[in-house]
């Protein structure tokens, strides 16, 4: 819930006073306590990321502008998780949080690297003590600037990095102000050999070439998940068609990418090279950790 606005800036995003943090979840995030989200709304671009679900929810929907062209800063967001832990001390749930970081926004947009709300969320959670577990679920190599604090909360914590195909040229159309597929590959790699947990989220699968794109993973990784725009959207594909995603792969000249057919082929790759329990599907993939 949001609060009382701060006065929005000229330039940046709207800084935003809200009144909780650490969000209750069930649905697709069944497998967490909590849902963690310093931010609200998205500024990655407009042109971007056109299969997201957000862009569906009641959050786009009256928001008044344009999803990837907006988004809100919850400055109070630290002062806030302190004392929602506190809380769960004292109700003795402690150890039992299991929370999601971030289930409707990307925790490492641009602006964290000016605001540092997520890097101050993670040094409150680094010495907190032994909560349950933490996931961190981004596209942006800026995660690497938290390696500190990722290593303080040791294995507490995961970092999925969301990396959707191998092919620059399928993510310059339909992900265009994403970090490029080899960055984010660099950055899994960095973060997996300073002794952090990581997976690749291939959430969802584009256009791809499976076996070399299982490859790169298996180099990188050692667990993964797939997901599809059927599966993954939460309403059984009823929201990507409505994003019009089939028209936009059949426009590219992959109608046959809407199906889950290359997913199972992906699955199956992945497993071979990964071992089967290390290699999850949508839901069950992601509950997993």
């Amino acid at each position: 819930m949001i609060g009382k606005n701060s006065p929005a800036t000229s330039a940046g995003p709207e800084l935003v006073q809200a009144r909780t943090i650490l969000t209750p979840t069930g649905g697709y995030l069944h497998g967490y306590t909590h849902s963690l989200n310093a931010y609200l709304g998205c500024a990655f671009g407009r042109g971007s990321c056109p299969f997201c679900y957000v862009r569906a929810m009641p959050v786009q929907r009256f928001a008044g502008r344009p999803w990837g062209s907006w988004l809100k800063a919850k400055i109070n967001a630290p002062e806030l998780l302190e004392r929602e832990l506190n809380r769960t001390r004292l109700n003795g749930a402690f150890g039992a949080l299991r929370i999601f970081m971030s289930s409707s926004t990307d925790p490492y947009q641009g602006a964290e690297a000016r605001l540092q709300i997520t890097r101050q969320l993670l040094s409150i959670l680094a010495r907190s003590g032994n909560f349950g577990r933490l996931v961190i679920q981004t596209r942006s190599p800026l995660v690497e600037r938290d390696l500190d604090l990722l290593e303080l909360l040791g294995p507490r914590v995961t970092v999925s990095l969301t990396i959707e195909t191998n092919r620059e040229e399928i993510r310059r159309a339909i992900t265009p102000t994403s970090p490029s597929i080899p960055r984010r590959l660099r950055t899994l790699e960095k973060l997996g050999q300073a002794g952090i947990s990581t997976q690749a989220a291939l959430s969802p699968l584009l256009p791809c070439d499976p076996p070399y794109f299982a490859e790169l993973i298996a180099a990188v990784t050692s667990r993964a998940t797939v997901d599809t725009l059927i599966d993954g959207d939460g309403t059984a594909g009823r929201r990507s068609r409505a994003l019009g995603m089939p028209a936009i792969l059949k426009s590219l000249g992959y109608p046959e990418w809407f199906d889950n057919s290359p997913s199972q082929q992906m699955l199956q790759l992945l497993r071979d090279r990964l071992g089967p329990e290390n290699v999850g599907f949508s839901t069950a993939g992601f509950n997993a950790l």
